[in-house]
C-alpha cells in the first residue's frame, strides 16, 4: 500500500500520519514540539516511530505544514511560535533523513489542500481557510489556485493588526489578530475578563495555571455569563480580520478548523453574526462561515498529506 506522510509542526504538538490517496489514515501519532531543540531531533524521532511501529506501508512522499513554512524554499522563516529561530531548511532536513520528496508549505496553505482534496472545500474555486490554533493562520484560494505570493508566504492574517496599541506578539509588533483570535488569545481574554468583573462564575473556582480553553466551552454551553462573553469577544475580534480579507479576495466560504473552532456554534454563531456587521456592503450575504469537513482529530494530518498527494 502507498501512502503520503502528512506531518504538522505546531507551537505546541507535531501530529503525523500516514494517508493514502482517498483520505484514510493508515497510522497516526504524535509528539512535543518543544521537547526537540532543534528540527533534526524532530525529524529522526518521526522516522525511529515509523520504522518501529510501521512495517507494510510505502510512503512515497511527505507532506508537512507548518508555521512561517515557505513554499517556494522549502524553509521555514521566522516563525514566532516555534522554539527554532531563524530560518530552518526543513525540507533539506526530512529529504537527508527520509530519502523522499519533501513539499513544505504554511500550515493554514496545508489545511486549504486538505479542504479541496478531502474536506469541505470540494468544489469550490475562492475560499479561505482560517485555522485557530496556538496561533492564527490562513490560506487563501482564489481561482482554484492557493495563494503563495511573490515570497512564497502570503497569506497571514493572523498578523494583520487590528489594535496598533494592544496586545504584544511574538512577531514583535503589537495588536496582531492572532492575539486575540486563537486558542492563545482566546485564554488571554479569559483571563482579563475573570480579573475585570465581580460576577459569579465556575472558570473563578479554577487556578488560573490550570485553566484551560475546554473548561471555557463547557461553562458557555452550561450558559455562564462571562464564559459566552469570552466567545462573543473572540468572534468579534475575528470578525474585523476575516472582513479585511473578504475585502481583498471576496471569497465564497471561510473554513474555520484548529484547536479554538471545535467549540463549533459557541463560535461560529457569533462570528458570523459581527462579520455581517463589519463587511463592506458589498458584500455582505455574499460569504459563508463553515466548520472544517475534515474528519475531527484529523485536519492537521489530512491537510499535509493532501500537500504531499499534490
Amino acid at each position: 500500500m502507498s501512502c503520503v506522510l502528512g506531518i504538522d509542526i505546531g507551537g505546541t504538538n507535531t501530529e503525523f500520519g500516514l494517508v493514502d490517496r482517498e483520505g484514510k489514515i493508515h497510522f497516526s501519532s504524535k509528539v512535543k514540539t518543544r521537547q526537540h531543540a532543534t528540527p533534526e531531533s524532530l525529524a529522526q524521532s518521526i522516522y525511529d516511530t515509523l520504522q518501529s511501529d510501521v512495517d507494510d506501508i510505502q510512503i512515497t512522499a511527505i507532506g508537512i505544514g507548518t508555521p512561517n513554512g515557505n513554499y517556494y524554499k522549502g524553509t521555514i522563516e521566522f516563525a514566532p511560535n516555534l522554539e527554532w529561530k531563524g530560518v530552518i531548511e526543513l525540507a533539506k532536513i526530512f529529504q537527508g533523513q527520509f530519502e523522499l520528496p519533501v513539499k513544505v508549505a504554511n500550515d493554514a496553505n496545508a489545511a486549504a489542500h486538505g479542504e479541496m482534496l478531502f474536506g469541505a472545500a470540494r468544489g469550490l474555486r475562492d475560499f479561505l481557510v482560517v485555522t485557530l490554533g496556538t496561533g492564527l493562520g490562513s490560506g487563501f484560494v482564489c481561482n482554484g489556485e492557493v495563494l503563495y505570493g511573490n515570497t512564497g508566504m502570503a497569506g497571514e492574517l493572523g498578523h494583520v493588526v487590528i489594535h496598533p496599541a494592544g496586545r504584544e506578539c511574538k512577531c514583535g509588533r503589537k495588536g496582531c489578530l492572532e492575539r486575540y483570535a486563537s486558542s492563545t488569545g482566546f485564554m488571554i481574554t479569559t483571563k482579563e475578563l475573570l480579573e475585570l468583573t465581580d460576577s459569579a462564575s465556575p472558570l473563578k473556582d479554577i487556578p488560573s495555571s490550570e485553566l484551560h480553553a475546554s473548561d471555557v466551552d463547557k461553562a458557555a454551553r452550561n450558559g455562564d455569563v462571562l464564559a459566552l462573553e469570552v466567545f462573543n469577544r473572540t468572534a468579534r475580534e475575528l470578525a474585523r480580520g476575516l472582513a479585511t480579507a473578504v475585502a481583498i479576495t471576496s471569497p465564497e466560504v471561510i473554513i474555520l478548523c484548529g484547536g479554538l473552532a471545535k467549540s463549533g456554534e459557541l463560535l461560529l454563531e457569533p462570528t458570523r453574526r459581527c462579520l455581517e456587521e463589519e463587511l463592506l456592503q458589498v458584500f455582505k450575504k455574499t460569504v459563508a462561515i463553515r466548520a472544517s469537513g475534515l474528519r475531527d482529530g484529523n485536519v492537521a494530518i489530512l491537510g499535509a498529506a493532501a500537500l504531499g498527494w499534490k
